[in-house]
């Protein structure tokens, strides 16, 4: 049975002291790059959103935390990944290997270009008169 998660700190604590470092670094490094952006749990997993909507997510597991930012940034990012496993968008980063932040940051950057400023454009009133 998946435990619900309130908050990412709800999430964080669930797990032992040394993950939970890693897993306030990557939270960290995250926010850095995304100030705005908003924290979450969706499926189950911490995630940051912009504008409305997921900008990544990631998650600790036995051996490796799952870092998922969609399959065009994991596309994009094909070469520098490559030195780690992956799964179904997702990469894994090793529990026993420092975490690549700088790659992190540089696949938040690359996903908050994805997300558009701004909303659909305003809808002319019908009733309002033309000019």
């Amino acid at each position: 049975m998946q435990t619900k998660y309130a908050t990412i700190d709800d999430y964080i604590a669930g797990y032992p002291g040394p993950v939970q470092a890693i897993l306030q670094e990557i939270r960290r490094t995250i926010a850095s790059v995304a100030p705005l952006a908003e924290e979450a749990i969706a499926y189950g997993i911490p995630t940051f959103k912009l504008r409305g909507k997921n900008l990544v997510h990631f998650g600790a597991y036995k051996s490796h935390i799952g870092f998922y930012p969609t399959p065009p940034a994991l596309e994009a990012f094909a070469e520098e990944l490559a030195a780690y496993a992956s799964g179904k968008g997702s990469a894994q980063f090793p529990l026993d290997k420092p975490m690549p932040l700088d790659l992190i940051r540089e696949i938040v950057r690359f996903r908050m270009m994805q997300i558009p400023e701004g909303g659909a454009k305003k809808k002319q009133n019908a009733n309002a008169p033309h000019q």
